[in-house]
């Protein structure tokens, strides 16, 4: 009998610290170079700061907070018609929600200099637990701009 295709995040296993697939996929993203026991030890220490910090949740809670909030709902897509092209907003899909609110949570860490790298993820992660932070703020651009060409919507395919 021939094996059933089954996607990669079914086949990801929870990380070892918080049992979680989410925490898990995180690291995978924050990971340079194929060094995970490097990636993990950024994150396990990032969320020490947090539970340190924000007492009365657990880190794995505020971690989760953070990622949904700065999922986007809408993003802009070009789309060419007749010669020109349009910014034309779209829904977000849920894997791609996740995918980018990782990737700018990621970059505004590293984007931030002088400090270690599990202290600027910490700060990053408990700014956007709080709506704040330059995560937050590139989804606000993302659904600005959304808004911004809605008057196009009606080329969506």
């Amino acid at each position: 009998m021939a094996k059933k295709y089954t996607a990669a995040s079914e086949q990801l296993k929870p990380d070892g610290v918080y049992h979680s697939k989410l925490a898990a996929k995180f690291i995978n993203c924050l990971m340079w170079d194929g060094k995970k026991s490097v990636a993990c030890k950024v994150f396990y220490d990032a969320m020490k700061i947090i539970e340190n910090k924000i007492k009365d949740k657990p880190p794995l809670e505020v971690f989760e907070t953070a990622i949904e909030n700065v999922k986007p709902l809408l993003e802009v897509r070009s789309k060419r018609v007749g010669g020109a092209s349009y910014q034309v907003p779209m829904q977000v899909r849920p894997k791609r929600q996740q995918s980018l609110a990782f990737r700018w949570i990621i970059a505004a860490a590293r984007g931030k200099s002088g400090k270690p790298m599990h202290l600027r993820l910490s700060s990053e992660l408990m700014d956007a637990f709080r709506r704040e932070g330059t995560a937050m703020t590139t989804r606000e651009n993302v659904h600005r701009m959304a808004e911004a060409n809605k008057a196009f919507a009606h080329f969506a395919w």
